[in-house]
């Protein structure tokens, strides 16, 4: 077993800015009045807590995949990425070296306080809602399907953004517009179901299913809706092996899946602080992360280095 720690205990390796926010993953430096030195860090979360072991390498392997994604993208709608340097912003060799491939440098959004969910697959808590209700979120869905059926079409699923230990909830499409108003909530669905199909065709090709996501959206300063925070990462959403795939059973996976399964077998309330992971689930997860992200950018060889 690894030594337990507690990570968000721990100062952030950038020195040189200011820390204005801690996630459960991600670490914010203020840069300016205008942009955010965003940090993904080795923390590893599950069921809404923050564990004490690391995952050593997993912000880099993160953060290169949601590169990719936005990269791909940025056509279809603008994101939160700034072309500066990050030599330009951290002069410090040792920050350098730490943040090097695991941040991005963000401009300034006001966050929205939806989480765009889209789910395409039968898993999760919309399998055992659908045990219970027969629908998900609303969705009324036909009698008879298995864990991990494909649905007809993909579902637009939104739930609230949680504050750091609180768990995320379920809300409806209605709720969305009261939020954040009709025109901008029909503008998240609609963005979010349109990545999420063309993100499953191009996955689907590569050997992967993305069964179901999660995406986050803020307005700039003229009121325009940004992609921001990750998208399509393991840690947003449930990634399985194309090859293996089979409706009625849970499906071998590249994302957070494995490390919640063995959760699952622990004496332990899903509060924190979590259990200490053992070496064999540090370096499964590693692993799958690293899968995933060769499978998902082997079209870009030039611009992608698996960690």
């Amino acid at each position: 077993m690894l030594d337990a720690i507690d990570p968000l205990s721990l100062p952030s390796p950038i020195r040189s800015l200011p820390l204005v926010y801690r996630g459960k993953v991600r670490d914010i430096h203020e840069i300016d009045d205008q942009h955010w030195l965003m940090v993904a860090s080795d923390r590893a979360s599950a069921f809404d807590v923050v564990l004490p072991t690391p995952i050593p390498g997993k912000g880099r392997l993160l953060t290169q995949l949601a590169l990719f994604w936005f990269e791909r993208y940025r056509a279809m709608i603008p994101n939160h990425l700034a072309a500066i340097p990050l030599e330009e912003v951290l002069t410090d060799p040792i920050e350098l070296e730490y943040a090097c491939g695991r941040s991005m440098i963000v401009k300034r959004l006001k966050p929205l306080p939806v989480e765009a969910v889209v789910r395409g697959y039968l898993a999760g808590s919309g399998w055992k809602d659908y045990q219970s209700t027969g629908a998900v979120c609303g969705h009324n869905l036909p009698a008879g399907l298995r864990q991990a059926d494909q649905l007809e079409q993909p579902i637009f699923t939104p739930a609230t953004k949680a504050a750091l230990g609180d768990h995320d909830e379920n809300i409806s499409r209605e709720q969305v517009r009261d939020l954040v108003g009709t025109d901008t909530a029909d503008d998240i669905e609609r963005v979010a179901l349109a990545i999420y199909k063309d993100a499953a065709r191009y996955a689907e090709g590569c050997g992967i299913i993305i069964a179901d996501t999660k995406f986050e959206f803020g307005l700039n300063g003229a009121g325009n809706l940004v992609l921001m925070d990750e998208i399509l990462t393991p840690d947003s959403s449930r990634l399985w092996e194309a090859e293996t795939w089979k409706p009625g059973t849970s499906p071998a996976s590249y994302d957070k899946q494995f490390l919640r399964d063995w959760l699952e077998t622990q004496n332990w309330d899903k509060t924190a602080p979590g259990p200490v992971l053992p070496e064999t689930i540090v370096s499964g997860s590693l692993n799958r992360y690293r899968r995933a992200l060769k499978a998902l950018t082997i079209r870009w060889p030039d611009r992608i280095r698996v960690p």
